[in-house]
């Protein structure tokens, strides 16, 4: 196999796999299919990159196409946010179209499924066929219209289309199996009796064709080559084909390309909602702004937060296409976030908690404009100037009266930097009635030479500029939100995520435009927010220098009160290593006795002796269920999961080792 060829997703394979049989490279097309019922979100921007990225790889178009068929929840307004999205992440579409467009042609088919049998009328309740259509395990069973004659099925659609009947009292179904395997192939709903405006096509109908019968028709008229979407459409995969296949003889000649449906892993991210009906909620709730609310998942939120579409590209990559699902820790978000930001943001100077500092031996009137760096990581961003004074605002946390040798910033009797001007040192402090500091008295040296451990950032007070500063932290406090059976995941909400603050910020920032991100130096990036104007700056904190939740993650806890072991010739990781061995030729006796050590000497390995282990060969099975026995305790002693956790888990699951999967899945 060529390194071209390891480096190419499923995806990719396929299509590679269909161009070598036969299947023209000009043939190839793709879409991205959103439902205009909401904003976009983080999880959509996987399938955004996976179809627009295969367009840009094959030179293929790529189709914006709305699946507009329910007026209920369909406004115009997601329609403009969605395409907004898009172009702000940096995809052109070829051609922008809506399943309304096929309103007609699709109600043609259907009365043609009508004419050949394969669909009819159902006038029962909505309960009696939940009740008729059986359970997974139970098969349905046929319900009273099922075999209403042709004509009768044709006068009835007719008189729905014509609005004589009110909603709910008819549907049309197509005829498939009542008794299939599959419940979405017993007789699925195709329209319904909607008497709703559309915000395309007004009053013009009232039926409405249902998502899966829209769906793979509206591919199959712009001759889409492949139907990319994510796992939870695998179920529909067959019902796509059935639709497809008594479709094809209706339009083959005009319409000769019969797209493929192939299912890829959304993408999950922790302390995150994926859910469109859920972020509304919050929306309506009144928990946020708004969909653009900096503290929401969604693309204009994380827009308006000052990620930027670099950042957001970067980590779907990272992420890659895989066929199982898996959660993504958020940190990674942050990361790419940070990593972009860090060579693109111009650094200044802000302090968001001042404490009030006089150099007592720098003259009153005096003020001096120093040079600074505008960005290290880039050497054409210049530099700017910033004003010095006697008087400061530095952060309060960067003095303590009293403190240790390891508090490397200012303290009394000892020396730190201010960035790009002098040295000072702490001389003394003037408290309130309350013993709060209010003023901080230092001295400074003009040999700046010298060497001092500590940095801080500072702004002159006569010259600083007021700022409203907004900091953002999630707006969940539990990894999963929204996957707990017995809570609802509005009981998760962060009543912390946002706080506003006043701050101080460097005389540069005063023409600043919406939109414009910098690092406020030692502390995180922050950007312009819309609503910020000249007489009052508005800034958002898009994310700190580090991750500060990685603090707050469980360490694997220290069994103290185990007798000491005595002392072994070999590292614990090389005893478990060597017990997976022999572990799966074993006697079921022995192999319990084996496990129980493995089991015991895991409180001894660290997370960083286990991860290499994860790509132990196929063949070694008892290596690998021994590093899967290991894993359980890590995690039950508090090892966060991440990204190889769960890919090893995974790959263990699909193994053919009856005893691995069974570890594997204790585990899950």
């Amino acid at each position: 196999m060529s390194e071209e060829s390891k480096s190419l997703n499923f995806i990719e394979h396929i299509i590679e796999e269909d161009l070598s049989n036969g299947l023209s490279k000009d043939k190839l097309r793709f879409r991205f299919p959103p439902e205009p019922n909401g904003y976009l979100h983080i999880g959509h921007t996987k399938a955004i990159g996976i179809s627009f990225g295969l367009g840009e790889k094959y030179n293929a178009p790529v189709n914006l196409r709305f699946d507009d068929t329910n007026p209920a929840k369909e406004e115009q307004e997601y329609v403009d946010a969605i395409k907004r999205d898009i172009q702000w992440l940096g995809y052109e579409w070829a051609n922008e179209l809506y399943s309304s467009d096929y309103f007609d042609t699709l109600y043609k088919w259907a009365v043609q499924l009508i004419k050949d049998g394969k669909a009819y009328i159902d006038s029962q309740s909505s309960e009696a066929m939940a009740e008729q259509k059986g359970t997974p395990t139970q098969p349905g069973v046929d319900g009273p219209y099922r075999n209403r004659t042709v004509e009768e099925n044709l006068d009835l659609f007719e008189r729905m289309k014509q609005g004589e009947f009110d909603e709910g009292s008819h549907i049309l179904r197509a005829k498939i199996d009542m008794q299939h395997p599959n419940m979405l192939m017993r007789d699925p709903i195709m329209y319904r009796i909607l008497k709703k405006d559309h915000h395309r096509t007004g009053d013009e109908w009232c039926i409405y064709p249902m998502y899966d019968w829209t769906h793979g028709e509206s591919d199959y008229i712009e001759q889409i080559s492949h139907s990319l979407c994510s796992l939870e459409f695998k179920p529909h995969r067959e019902l796509y084909d059935w639709f497809k296949e008594h479709v094809y003889g209706y339009a083959s000649e005009r319409l000769p390309m019969r797209p493929k449906q192939r299912e890829f892993a959304r993408l999950n991210l922790s302390y995150t909602i994926m859910s469109k009906r859920k972020l509304l909620k919050l929306v309506d709730d009144g928990h946020v702004s708004g969909w653009d609310d900096p503290r929401m998942p969604t693309i204009s939120g994380l827009r308006r937060r000052g990620y930027t579409p670099n950042s957001i590209r970067n980590f779907i990559e990272k992420v890659g296409v895989a066929k199982r699902e898996n959660i993504i820790d958020v940190s990674l978000l942050e990361f790419c976030v940070r990593e972009d930001l860090n060579h693109t943001a111009p650094r200044v100077m802000a302090v968001l908690d001042p404490v009030k500092l006089v150099i007592t031996n720098y003259p009153d009137e005096k003020e001096e404009w120093f040079e600074a760096e505008n960005n290290p990581e880039d050497e054409s961003a210049g530099s700017r100037k910033v004003p010095f004074s006697r008087e400061l605002y530095i952060e309060k946390s960067d003095f303590k009266e009293e403190a240790s040798s390891k508090f490397f910033r200012l303290k009394l009797g000892s020396e730190v930097r201010l960035k790009n001007a002098y040295i000072i040192k702490g001389e003394s402090v003037v408290k309130d009635d309350a013993g709060n500091i209010k003023e901080i008295h230092c001295t400074y040296s003009t040999d700046t030479e010298k060497k001092v451990k500590g940095t801080l950032h500072w702004v002159s007070i006569k010259h600083a500029i007021k700022a409203e500063v907004r900091e953002y932290d999630r707006l969940f406090i539990d990894e999963a939100p929204d996957g707990h059976q017995d809570k609802d995941f509005m009981e998760f909400i962060n009543p912390n995520s946002l706080k506003t603050i006043e701050a101080f910020v460097e005389p540069s920032l005063a023409d600043v435009k919406t939109g414009d991100s910098f690092q406020f130096q030692r502390i995180g990036y922050f950007n312009v927010d819309e609503d910020s104007t000249s007489e009052h700056l508005v800034f958002n904190k898009t994310v700190g220098l580090r991750d500060s939740w990685a603090k707050q993650k469980p360490k694997p806890q220290q069994h103290q009160n185990q007798p000491k072991q005595p002392q072994k010739k070999r590292p614990a990781i090389e005893v478990i290593k060597q017990l997976g061995k022999k572990y799966t030729n074993l006697p079921e006796v022995k192999r319990e006795k084996s496990k129980a050590e493995i089991l015991k000497l895991a409180n001894e390995v660290s997370y960083e002796e286990l991860q290499p282990l994860f790509n132990t060969a196929v063949k070694k099975a008892g290596t690998r269920i021994a590093v899967m026995l290991a894993l359980g305790v890590l995690l039950k002693n508090g090892q966060k999961r991440n990204e190889d956790i769960n890919a090893f888990i995974v790959r263990a699951l699909e193994d053919k080792n009856e005893i691995l999967v069974e570890e594997a899945r204790a585990i899950i």
